[in-house]
């Protein structure tokens, strides 16, 4: 997706947020139809039947039939796809939209008449029942678009990204492979020892996100001064997530170009992250730390980096086990949890090895891609195990 900064006059602003409530209504009325369904029940309608439906019910009320139909069609089509990955197993079951969390929709049949440049850095989109709308031309506009999304964030800032598959990066064809070793103190450790953090907001900024939502745990519900207070923490917020979406473009960026190889870990992230609160009868362990931890670990902006690589360089990222890449000697391979002194140092007890604990793990990582190195604990299957504790003679 290739996404630009829209700028709607008042008037046009007001027209998209019909459009995103009429797209939201008609999804949430889909959500509803299949919770409904029961083992024994008829089956949901699919598609061609809500849209039979939905021409019957732009007949009977008036402010749904002065919306855009494309949009309301498209809501179901989102929807369908959206039950489709979720049966497939790739997603999670689609659940209900929120006003001002999930503003957007969808238009397709886009003419190339309707994308324009009007100067230097300024384009405009024609939009159904909008009419034309200014966005920043920051970059050329791909060719050949068939369809567009219009999203509004929690800020108010309106975005058009026109769906497109771009052009893969080329490999630079020196045989080599990287390592990714991604943590929460250091966002992405190299195995040619360079490393990669996300900016996150300055301190200025985190005291002042403090001293907000300390105001607004005090705001009363439903007044004027709690949404200024939630604006104002997302806006903050905003800025952290465009920071760290920059970050992560540029990273797999400079992967793509430097590396014909890039092995990362194969990480269970949503599971990681799950919350640890439990239930009444048996509560959670270390909650709050371990809701620190979930913090770090999203702000560190795990996913993101790999969704790009693999977006930009497919068939060139290698996911490896984890298990072990943290506690394994990348220069002999023994395998020892107490060789990790520190989150930052890492010292083998066996042959005396020390090297920064993420480069180390990041060295696992790139070594277990190229087929240099064994699963933890052993070898191939038709040879020997070759990783062996510590020796004690060593050890003395």
């Amino acid at each position: 997706m290739s996404r630009y900064r829209l700028a709607p006059t008042p008037a046009q602003g007001q027209a998209l947020l019909e459009h995103c409530g009429h797209a939201r209504f008609v999804w949430n009325l889909a959500v509803e139809q299949h919770a409904h369904w029961r083992p024994g029940r008829r089956s949901s309608p699919g598609y061609l039947e809500q849209c039979r439906q939905l021409t019957e019910a732009r007949a009977e009320f008036a402010w749904l039939r002065a919306g855009s139909q494309m949009v309301q069609q498209q809501a179901l089509r989102d929807f369908a796809q959206a039950m489709a990955g979720f049966f497939a197993g790739t997603h999670g079951r689609p659940s209900w939209r929120k006003q001002g969390r999930h503003e957007g929709f969808r238009v397709v049949a886009v003419k190339p008449a309707d994308v324009r440049r009007l100067s230097h850095n300024v384009g405009a989109v024609k939009i159904p029942k909008v009419g034309w709308v200014r966005f920043r031309w920051s970059r050329a506009v791909p060719e050949g678009v068939k369809s567009y999304r219009v999203t509004r964030d929690r800020v108010g800032r309106w975005h058009v990204a026109f769906a497109a598959i771009p052009e893969p990066i080329p490999a630079p064809g020196t045989g080599q492979v990287v390592g990714v070793d991604r943590g929460v103190a250091v966002s992405a450790a190299l195995s040619t020892g360079k490393m990669l953090s996300v900016p996150t907001l300055s301190e200025a900024e985190k005291r002042r996100l403090a001293l907000l939502e300390r105001k607004l745990a005090r705001a009363k519900k439903g007044s004027e001064r709690r949404a200024r207070l939630k604006s104002d923490i997302a806006e903050l917020k905003a800025r952290e997530v465009d920071r760290r979406r920059d970050w992560a473009e540029k990273a797999s960026t400079e992967l793509a170009r430097d590396f014909d190889v890039i092995a990362v870990e194969n990480l269970n992230i949503r599971g990681m992250t799950r919350s640890a609160r439990g239930t009444v009868e048996q509560p959670g362990r270390n909650v709050r730390a371990k809701a620190a931890l979930n913090r770090g670990i999203l702000a560190a902006g795990w996913g993101r980096l790999v969704e790009r690589l693999e977006h930009k360089v497919a068939g060139r990222v290698v996911r490896v086990d984890p298990r072990f890449t943290s506690q394994r000697c990348s220069a002999c391979g023994v395998v020892d949890r107490e060789a990790r002194e520190s989150q930052a140092v890492f010292r083998c007890r066996s042959c005396g090895y020390a090297c920064n604990a993420d480069v180390n793990a990041a060295r696992n990582i790139r070594d277990t891609a190229a087929g240099h190195a064994v699963a933890a604990r052993g070898g191939s299957p038709l040879g020997r195990p070759v990783n062996r504790e510590p020796q004690p003679v060593l050890l003395s």
